[in-house]
């Protein structure tokens, strides 16, 4: 085994493809072609004298030999990146946390507790940035993550069967709302019942490899006609808005739909409920690290309209 001269690009190149889960993808983030990052991977692996990644007809596992080396490598990297920022006269960041987050945590949960944060502790320098939950996952055992604010769904699995397993904190468990137009008869109430919901015009979220396609209530008896897919948060209640459907939102949203939407809880049928998760990498806790934990199980718990 000879890990001592392994050059740093090959760290790099291992660690993007762990987060990113395929090779294209890891090229292509990084400006590379699909070649030069398997031959950056079949040196570390040669180094390693072990299998890093076992490919699968979906993209990459980072296998347990991998995440040994993840580990290591997320140190050996974070150093590096300290030296270059002492060495260029920029300030320290002992006190730097990566945090990511779902799309909808980005509306109220992940502003809120940011906005406390920068009160009680101005030192702390958060950098954050959206992602699906797979993707996060990935990113936080590749180490280029701190934590990771997660959905989840009934029952409520945790987020990958890797071991070891993530440490996993419940921000908070809510049902799930439909977004309707205020013009809409629906609206007149602050409920609706699910046999109401038949036959509407859904806004949804496009599928993609690390997630299905959300947007029309999942508990209904039909199959729901989807008539605008859209990723982002508020141009679905915009479309809601402007009377091209309905949508649903998570509980915590209802704070932040735009004029023209109201939101309603749903009667019967099966209870949708949806679980707002953090998570992190096994081991010590910096103190950093801590305080975001902290001021975002603060921030979830703080009342929104019409959540219970």
């Amino acid at each position: 085994m000879d890990l001592a001269n392994v050059p740093t690009v090959a760290l790099r190149v291992f660690r993007e493809v762990a987060e990113r889960g395929t090779l294209t993808s890891a090229a292509a983030a990084m400006g590379y072609t699909q070649s030069a990052v398997s031959r950056q991977i079949a040196g570390l692996e040669r180094a390693a004298q072990a299998p890093l990644l076992e490919r699968r007809h979906d993209g990459v596992r980072v296998t347990a030999a991998g995440q040994v080396m993840l580990r290591h490598a997320a140190i050996v990297l974070d150093q590096i990146d300290a030296a270059e920022r002492e060495l260029a006269g920029m300030p320290a960041e002992a006190g730097s946390v990566r945090l990511g987050w779902y799309i909808s945590a980005g509306a109220v949960l992940v502003p809120g507790a940011l906005a406390a944060l920068r009160r009680a502790y101005p030192a702390i320098t958060v950098s954050t940035r959206e992602g699906t939950t797979p993707v996060l996952v990935r990113a936080l055992r590749a180490g280029s993550l701190d934590l990771a604010v997660l959905g989840s769904v009934p029952p409520f699995r945790p987020p990958d069967d890797e071991s070891p397993p993530l440490k996993l904190r419940t921000l908070a468990e809510r049902s799930l709302r439909v977004a309707v137009p205020v013009t809409d008869p629906l609206a007149r109430n602050d409920s609706v019942d699910v046999t109401e919901l038949r036959g509407r015009r859904w806004i949804g979220s496009p599928s993609t490899r690390d997630e299905k396609l959300m947007g029309a209530w999942p508990g209904l008896d039909e199959r729901p006609e989807i008539a605008h897919t859209a990723r982002d948060w508020l141009a679905k209640l915009n479309l809601v808005a402007a009377g091209c459907g309905v949508t649903t939102v998570p509980a915590m949203f209802a704070s932040a739909v735009p004029p023209g939407v109201k939101v309603l809880t749903v009667r019967g049928g099966p209870s949708e409920k949806r679980r707002t998760v953090l998570a992190r990498a096994p081991g010590p806790l910096p103190e950093a690290v801590a305080r975001v934990a902290e001021a975002l199980q603060a921030a979830a718990a703080q009342p929104h309209p019409m959540v219970p």
